[in-house]
This record gives C-alpha cells, structure tokens and sequence, in this order.
C-alpha cells in the first residue's frame, strides 16, 4: 500500500475479490502514505499468480490495509506474513484476522528494512512490494526482497514509475509481467536465473 501525491483520498474500505473470503470488506485506516491497491490491479496481478495460490508462502512488507496478504490467503496460501509500522493498521490486521480465524497469516509490527533482514532466505514463493511513493523505498527493500524468494517464485512491486534496469541487474531479477494503471506502474518480476532455465 503507497500514497500518490496529488491523488484523491483513499476509499473507506476494499473488499477481497476472490477465494474463500470473496467480498468481505477490508476497512482502510486513514493515515499518511497509505493508499490500497486498486481492485483492477489486484485482479491483474492475480491473474498473473494464478486464482488459486494453494500451499504457497507469501510475505507483504508494506501491508497497509492488508489487502494483498488476505487476497491471497482467501485463495489458498498456506502462510502469508504481514509487515506493517503504523500502530494503527497492525490492530485493523489483527482485527480482521480474528474475525475471519485467519490462522495462516501472521502479523509483524514494524520498519519493514529491518524485519526484511531478519527474515530467512529463499523462504517466500510471492513477496509483494507496494512500498509509499515518492521516498525512494525500492533501491533499500528490492535486495533484501531478492534474498527471500524461493526458487521459482515471483515478486511483485508497485512503484510510481518503471522498475529501472540497474536496479533490477544489481538484484539479479527480470521483468515477466508489468502493466500500469493511472499513476501507479506495477510489475511481476522472477530471477534472471529461473527465467533462463525455463528458456532451456
């Protein structure tokens, strides 16, 4: 979840759009630097994924109102780990969880650089990335994010403009998918590596 400079407020809340939990409302904590992915988007992406996301780990470092993290739990994900700093959306999270006995998704509280880096490596099949526009977030997380992709997994990044190609050749991942939407560019990005064996 990030905030667009110059972009009309937030909803009120999102609803998730597919799985289990179909329609249930995810209500959006008003606060500086949040805004939700866009329902078009999250059906792009998920479409990308695939609808059904069974067994996978997922990890959002940028929860916000958690609408990725409970899109893809609603749809199978075995674990999904939530990294939100503000006080006030971690207690929505927790909220939301419990009214919905979320029991695969666990909630972190705090600076996502910093918990990134206690994360183990090549632990998640889909990380998603949706850092707050405008204060240059990518260039620090990308690498750690890099880190803790499993083999054959995907991240996904939304950023204000396209991922640019230093960034992606210094962190050894490539473009499979992107699209944009408004204001926002978003991506779907594996390592060089797995895409070359798949080339084999």
């Amino acid at each position: 979840m990030s905030a667009v400079r110059g972009a009309k407020s937030p909803p009120q809340q999102v609803r998730i759009i597919g799985g289990r939990w179909k329609r249930t409302p995810l209500p959006v904590v008003i606060g500086e630097g949040l805004r939700p992915t866009p329902d078009r988007v999250r059906e792009t992406l998920f479409n990308w994924l695939g609808q059904d996301l069974s067994g996978l780990r997922c990890l959002d470092l940028f929860a916000g109102s958690g609408a990725l993290g409970f899109e893809a739990a609603s749809r199978g994900a075995a674990r999904v780990v939530l990294v939100e700093k503000l006080v006030a959306s971690v207690r929505q999270l927790e909220a939301i969880r419990q009214k919905l006995a979320a029991t695969q998704i666990e909630i972190l509280h705090g600076d996502a650089l910093r918990l990134a880096g206690k994360l183990g490596a090549g632990t998640f099949d889909v990380i998603f990335l949706d850092p707050p526009f405008g204060q240059d977030w990518l260039p620090q997380v990308l690498p750690d994010a890099a880190r803790l992709l499993a083999p054959g997994g995907v991240l996904y990044v939304e950023a204000e403009a396209p991922v640019a190609a230093d960034l992606l050749a210094a962190t050894g991942l490539r473009v499979a998918r992107q699209a944009k939407a408004g204001a926002v560019h978003y991506h779907l990005l594996q390592s060089v590596s797995i895409a070359s064996d798949d080339n084999d």
